[in-house]
């Protein structure tokens, strides 16, 4: 048998001698999932993995999907964990990887700055070395479930001295401090997803260090792919999965259906048949599967340790097809769409999915920012200038 064949055999044995059943404890089942390895089985012995190559690992995940089960292909998908695990110092990840794999460790990301969003090497947020801790001023915006976050993946300014791109280092930051202050920013939505952190004296012990003294940009680098990928995967706001086929009310002919909940919005309102929405539907349909496609390309290359720029791919795609999904809930709607209030829940949905389709054209690195990385490391196309290149951070002109 190859290796491939002998772990899925193995991934199928273990299911079936640990089933889980939908009323038996669900963290009991995932804590064994986890301690067995096969959450993360790209990762080494010993850190929660199995030690399989990456695309052993990836051929098993097809086991735990067709089981229907979850917690599994975290070596891909877990931002946190999988950041913690390629960065971390052995002592640290002791003491923080299982509670991230098993969900009970609650994190933020501390990384744009009023002047340093899309440049992100622009961050002016400092940390200063006092004996065996770094002492954190500074502030960050933007950062979602900050409030509450048990840790913070941060990157801060060490070395003014440097090219803004070296003089960087990335910590793991407790948040429960004096030094640390949140404050929510309302959205359009009406939601507080987003806040703005306010570092005064704060405090990270040295061991929380991820990578080495001001190469904090390598492991920035690393986190935002993960995070991309992350995004780049279907994010609607409603948890109705789309089936893989279903009958079409209007038509004899099995179909596959791109948006479940969409197609029976546009059944309820008796625009099924209507060949504008029903191109667009399938339109929709295609750009996910072609998304999910690409997604599965670039998590295939970040198990393999490296920055794939193919999950810009994936994060500019899902920001058109939520942007697509939301204006088409409102054209199936018509101008009903345009009526707000607990009397039109359908308006107040198609509205909540326009305005919260922005959350992905900004997070994670804006389009703009997808474009120049698919640009530059996709197509080949020239860099665009850098007049800062080289020069020391502390010469460089500030915002």
């Amino acid at each position: 048998m190859s290796t491939e064949a002998v772990a899925v055999a193995e991934a199928r044995e273990w299911l079936a001698a640990n089933p889980y059943e939908p009323d038996s404890d669900r963290k009991e089942w995932h804590a064994r999932l986890v301690d067995s390895g096969w959450a993360a089985p790209s990762w080494p012995q010993g850190e929660f993995g199995r030690g399989l190559a990456p695309e052993v690992a990836r051929a098993t995940d097809q086991v735990f999907r067709d089981a229907d089960v979850f917690g599994w292909g975290q070596d891909v998908t877990n931002l946190w964990a999988a950041t913690v695990i390629s960065w971390a110092r052995p002592e640290l990840k002791q003491q923080v990887l299982r509670g991230l794999l098993l969900g009970e460790v609650d994190m933020c990301l501390l990384y744009s700055e009023p002047g340093a969003g899309s440049d992100l090497a622009s961050v002016q947020t400092r940390a200063e070395r006092d004996g065996d801790e770094w002492v954190i001023n500074g502030q960050k915006v933007w950062t979602s479930a900050g409030r509450q976050a048990d840790y913070a993946f941060l990157i801060s300014r060490t070395d003014t001295s440097q090219p803004k791109h070296r003089g960087m280092t990335f910590f793991f930051m407790p948040m429960d401090q004096p030094g640390v202050e949140v404050r929510p920013l309302r959205q359009a939505t009406g939601d507080s997803r987003f806040n703005e952190v306010f570092m005064t004296d704060a405090r990270v012990a040295d061991a929380n260090m991820l990578g080495d003294y001001n190469a904090g940009w390598h492991v920035l680098t690393s986190a935002l792919a993960y995070e991309r990928s992350a995004m780049g995967t279907d994010q609607r706001r409603r948890s109705t999965q789309a089936a893989d086929s279903v009958r079409d009310e209007t038509s004899e002919a099995s179909a596959p259906i791109p948006d479940l909940s969409l197609v029976e919005l546009a059944v309820k309102r008796g625009v099924a048949t209507d060949h504008v929405i029903r191109q667009d539907l399938m339109r929709l349909h295609s750009w996910r599967t072609v998304n999910g496609w690409n997604n599965r390309r670039a998590k295939a290359e970040l198990a393999q340790g490296t920055s794939s720029p193919v999950v810009s791919l994936g994060k500019l795609a899902m920001s058109r097809i939520l942007h697509f999904a939301g204006s088409l809930q409102g054209q199936i709607l018509g101008t009903e769409a345009t009526l707000a209030g607990d009397d039109y829940p359908e308006s107040a949905d198609a509205t909540y999915a326009m305005l919260n389709a922005f959350f992905t054209s900004i997070g994670g690195g804006t389009d703009q920012i997808q474009r120049n990385i698919i640009g530059e490391r996709i197509l080949g196309l020239p860099k665009e200038p850098e007049v800062d290149k080289g020069v020391a951070f502390a010469d460089v002109r500030k915002s």
